[in-house]
């Protein structure tokens, strides 16, 4: 029975192999990393802003662009909000094309604002467009890994659609509320004039405001000017001083020639100490780590940021050219993975594979590890040994500690 269940085990690790090396290959060749997902979400947000458009004007949005924008005026203000929200979720929708972090956000706060206003009115069409909205929401959350860049294209984007339609908003409102002002903005160049003065906090007092809902609104727009000038300086400047860090790291990455070298992964005390004990030995030593590491604990001369599951980490890490990779992550699930993901690249590294429960030992060894370790497992058995006065040898410890490959040895 137990040898049965050890080849159904192995069969199960094998398939599951198989299916990881099916799936980066249907990704590879379907390139799905250059559209996938950025562009269908993409198309989803801007169909989401166009549906949301047609729900709340239908026909006379038509009329709007016909004369824009003096047919403005002809829609109620309680409509600007979905005017606004619509055109933003259109221009946000070239922003994840970049796969911006930024437009991501974006994204995420204009569908959840259309999903709000829909569940507070009981238009026929609002509750479909909730759903699609709720279902457009849970896609960009599981893909929020996906845009993590920080372009300067996103960035002028950015800029462009918050002022377009901050300017949107105080034309419309100043032409609205015009007769509350002194003297009273009656045109569209006045509005313009008026609208870019304020944002501007200029102020040369050649119109004022005389209501309590004129003075808030001037006040609004002052708030939001200078919000969003100081948000689309950010967004500029951020990803331009970032790309020339970037570039900068990568240039230095480009020099560094791993090779004959040894790759220690996980962020535990065992794979700090052997990192360390390796380099006292004058060892060539890359750490791969999914997280910069604390300082206090180890500070590597050459560490590689990133999923120690990817092939494209290992890559960036010399796997193929290394003399042995480590495994030695916490989780006992994640170091047969890494064990497997060496193989695959089919270079000269041998795997090190770390046991932290001794339930794993057997699944460990289906993976065909080159050498499996033990050490937690080890010290309770060592501890009961000393208490009982039970001899221990050194024969004993090397048995116990290392788990040799039989099979890796006898082909060797």
């Amino acid at each position: 029975m137990p040898e049965r269940k050890h080849i159904h085990l192995r069969f199960a690790a094998t398939r599951l192999a198989r299916f990881r090396r099916l799936c980066q290959q249907l990704e590879r060749a379907a390139r799905a990393r250059y559209w996938f997902p950025q562009i269908p979400l993409a198309l989803a947000l801007a169909f989401a802003g166009l549906l949301l458009l047609w729900i709340t004007f239908g026909a006379q949005a038509l009329t709007l662009l016909s004369d824009f924008p003096s047919n403005l005026l002809k829609f109620s203000p309680a409509s600007m909000p979905y005017l606004l929200i619509g055109i933003a979720m259109l221009i946000m929708s070239i922003g994840l094309l970049f796969r911006s972090r930024f437009a991501w956000i974006i994204a995420l706060v204009l569908t959840v604002t259309t999903i709000l206003i829909m569940l507070k009115f009981r238009h026929a069409a609002y509750p479909a467009l909730a759903w699609y909205d709720g279902a457009l929401l849970v896609v960009l959350l599981l893909a929020r890994n996906t845009f993590d860049r920080s372009s300067l294209a996103a960035g002028t984007l950015f800029a462009i659609t918050s002022s377009l339609l901050l300017l949107i908003y105080a034309v419309f409102g100043s032409l609205y509320l015009g007769s509350q002002f002194s003297p009273k903005i009656t045109d569209l160049v006045t509005a313009f004039y008026y609208s870019v003065v304020t944002m501007a906090t200029v102020g040369y007092g050649d119109i004022t405001p005389k209501t309590a809902h004129a003075r808030l609104f001037t006040i609004s727009i002052i708030i939001l000017g200078v919000t969003v000038f100081a948000t689309s300086i950010s967004a500029i400047v951020a990803p331009m001083v970032g790309g020339s860090l970037e570039r900068i790291i990568k240039h230095k990455e480009e020099k560094v020639k791993r090779a004959n070298h040894f790759i220690v992964v996980g962020a535990t005390p065992l794979a700090y100490n052997t990192y360390r004990e390796l380099k006292k030995r004058a060892q060539p030593v890359t750490f791969i780590l999914p997280h910069a590491p604390d300082e206090a604990e180890v500070d590597p001369d050459d560490l590689v940021v990133g999923d120690p599951n990817s092939l494209d980490t290992l890559r960036k890490a010399g796997a193929e050219d290394a003399q042995a990779v480590l495994a030695m992550r916490a989780d006992d699930s994640e170091n047969a993975f890494i064990s497997l993901a060496v193989k695959e690249l089919k270079g000269r590294a041998k795997t090190v594979v770390v046991v932290n429960d001794s339930k794993h030992m057997e699944r460990i060894k289906l993976v065909q590890p080159d050498l499996v370790i033990a050490p937690q497992v080890l010290g309770g058995e060592l501890l009961a040994m000393a208490l009982s006065g039970e001899r221990i040898t050194g024969d004993f410890l090397t048995g116990r500690f290392f788990h040799f490959d039989r099979e890796s040895e006898q082909t060797s």
